[in-house]
């Protein structure tokens, strides 16, 4: 039988305090739109621009969550070692492929124009 109780603490432990970082990241992406976008003409209410802007960062949330599966497969392989050292560069990745859908659907809610 696998011991996963170790591969486990070690995921919980390493991506859980960086999800504070990940989500500051994509508020980051999404003000910066808000500001460097021209045409600010919000489609919508305040509150269902709200209630969007939710529903996207439980889905960027959930999204995160992707990396546990890679993270549970290489601690249980036999690059945990070389894994443990590098597994920032999953973390840098998944933050810059965040970003462009952050910034292309915050975008489409903030203008009225195309994206």
């Amino acid at each position: 039988m696998i011991d996963l109780h170790s591969p486990l603490t070690s995921a919980i432990a390493y991506w859980e305090p960086r999800r504070l970082l990940y989500n500051a990241w994509l508020l980051a992406v999404v003000v910066a739109t808000w500001f460097l976008d021209s045409a600010r003409t919000i489609q919508g209410t305040p509150f269902e621009l709200a209630q969007q802007l939710f529903m996207l960062a439980v889905l960027a949330n959930v999204a995160y969550c992707a990396a546990y599966l890679v993270d549970l497969a290489a601690l249980l392989s036999g690059f945990r070692a070389i894994w443990l050292r590098r597994r920032w560069m999953l973390l840098a990745i998944g933050m810059l492929f965040a970003a462009a859908p952050a910034h292309f659907i915050s975008r489409g809610l903030f203008s009225a124009g195309a994206p």
